[in-house]
């Protein structure tokens, strides 16, 4: 419940026409059609990889906060170098969007998803902590929470 109105508030941002009046939607890049084109690529990519790392993940996703059982600790795919790619994907189609989009509530709305989603991957990982100590800890040391730790 907690992901709900964070979301529902920048998917309006995004997508809703009144939203786009006063400084909301002033232009934060000139609308260039080379803008639309790389904020198209990085949407896809983004989605293309929030759908791979929700595949991988298989039987241990779950929509809210919760270890189930016979849980385990995925660190490969693309969980081998971010701890938190399905967020990742869906960060990159916002900020794609956002640059197509062009306008302030477009950053607006992926400054609102980025927060909402270190504070949800912030959660996860306590639980996953608690439920897998030292190779969570190393899995921690070896990967970037929404971006690689090293390329």
């Amino acid at each position: 419940m907690g992901q709900i109105v964070p979301m529902a508030a920048a998917y309006t941002l995004l997508f809703a026409e009144y939203s786009r009046y006063g400084a909301v939607g002033a232009r934060f890049v000139p609308a260039y059609e080379a803008f639309g084109i790389v904020g198209t690529i990085v949407t896809v990519a983004g989605t293309g990889l929030a759908i791979w790392a929700r595949v991988h993940l298989g039987t241990n996703w779950s929509a809210t906060v919760s270890i189930r059982a016979d849980h385990e600790l995925i660190h490969t795919g693309p969980y081998s170098r971010i701890r938190h790619p399905i967020y990742t994907g869906i960060l990159l189609a916002f900020a794609g969007t956002a640059l197509t989009l062009g306008e302030v509530r477009g950053a607006i709305a992926f400054g609102i998803v980025l927060t909402a989603f270190y504070f949800k991957a912030r959660k996860e990982e306590r639980f996953l902590k608690q439920e897998f100590g030292e190779p969570f800890a190393e899995h921690v040391r070896r990967t970037g929470m929404f971006l690689p730790r090293s390329l």
